[in-house]
């Protein structure tokens, strides 16, 4: 399901215009993201969580030059569904 799917299953369901869903869509993912870009969770129950999960210094290995590489710390963005949600899915 894309972006556009959800945007039109929202607004079959509730009347409401299809502009006025896609962008109440886009401002609630500008915020999730905004949100993690500062390193905080953002919490809805009974769907589940977008975190910010940390990632720790490894060394890698670049095969073709034969050379080991540093990938710095880092932070990446994680979605863990709610127990509900994964009841449901289930």
């Amino acid at each position: 399901m894309t972006k556009a799917d959800i945007v039109n299953e929202i607004s079959k369901n509730t009347g409401i215009e299809k502009a006025v869903v896609l962008e109440t869509v886009e401002k609630f993912m500008e915020t999730v993201k905004g949100s993690l870009a500062k390193g905080e969770n953002v919490y809805l129950r009974g769907f589940g969580s977008f975190i910010v999960k940390k990632r720790a210094q490894k060394t890698a290995r670049n095969i073709s030059k034969n050379t080991t590489i540093i990938i710095p710390a880092h932070n990446i963005p994680a979605f863990k569904p709610a127990k509900t949600f994964m009841g449901e899915v289930k």
